[in-house]
């Protein structure tokens, strides 16, 4: 298992699973449709995160998929005012910025964002270079060889898992030797981007290879398409897959989980790690009177 994880002011032991709350500000999120765009209701989705037990709070500007151009510019006015507002409201809290462009983490970790969420694969090599000159963390994902806001399409690989693996422990290593913290690295196998559905799957059920590199493992499953397809359901309808997949990932060896629905994350993983012996139950009189 890895080290220590230092984000922020925070530093997470290795037995510590901890939830990373998405709020978008975006119109054209796949799962909100746009609920957290306004500031207002972004910072009141913040609140309500915080209260339900994450740790993390994602901050993102641009859906993950095709859509309407964004641009740096509107980019950096969707997000780093928010990320100013939340850091002045809940100090204590890790602020990550979604964001594959270097341009716009420098303005996020100037308004107060700890940790770079580059769901892309290191698209701009910049953003190491970020991470490097201010101390911020960086997430290292695969993302099979897409560019940005792309869909996969016939992806195709001999061997997902060892590609994955390949991958980000690459970015990792390029990361440190550019001088980015090593305790404040983790990786992420990116499920869905640039790749199917049986990749995803296979990813999870081999998760333990990930986490076997030693490097924090952050998973984000929430709501995805390989869980819509795997039970066929529409997105409103993917909690009880997401919190099956999120079992399984903490259970194989996963640390960080990006989640849209905070609590129940939450409840499964403080199960997941009671069942593996590192936390002790909250009551405990069943049989004791």
């Amino acid at each position: 298992m890895a080290g220590a994880l230092r984000l922020g002011g925070r530093t997470f032991a290795p037995e510590e699973l901890v939830v990373m709350a998405i709020v978008n500000r975006t119109p054209d999120s796949f799962f909100d449709r746009g609920a957290t765009f306004g500031a207002d209701s972004a910072l009141r989705a913040v609140e309500r995160a915080v209260t339900e037990g994450a740790e993390i709070i994602d901050i993102g500007g641009v859906k993950a998929g095709p859509g309407d151009e964004v641009d740096v510019t509107e980019e950096i006015r969707r997000t780093v005012d928010t990320i100013a507002a939340v850091r002045a409201a809940f100090p204590e809290v890790v602020i990550s910025i979604d964001t594959w462009r270097a341009a716009v983490a420098v303005e996020a970790i100037a308004a107060g964002a700890d940790l770079l969420n580059d769901t892309w694969s290191g698209a701009d090599p910049a953003l190491a270079r970020v991470a490097a000159r201010t101390g911020a963390g960086l997430v290292c994902s695969h993302a099979g060889g897409l560019a940005p806001r792309t869909r996969p399409h016939r992806a195709a690989f001999d061997d997902v898992v060892a590609d994955v693996v390949t991958t980000v422990t690459g970015l990792a290593e390029r990361a440190v030797g550019l001088g980015v913290r090593p305790d404040g690295i983790l990786i992420d196998p990116a499920h869905d981007f640039g790749k199917n559905t049986r990749h995803s799957l296979e990813i999870t059920r081999r998760l333990d290879e990930l986490s076997g590199t030693g490097w924090p493992l952050l998973v984000a499953l929430s709501n995805k398409d390989f869980i819509g397809e795997t039970l066929d359901l529409p997105v409103p309808e993917r909690l009880e897959g997401t919190l099956a997949a999120t079992a399984v990932s903490a259970w194989l060896g996963a640390r960080v989980f990006r989640a849209h629905q905070v609590r129940p994350t939450r409840r499964v993983l403080d199960m997941v790690a009671s069942i593996r012996g590192d936390r002790p139950p909250t009551r405990a009189r069943r049989g004791l009177a």
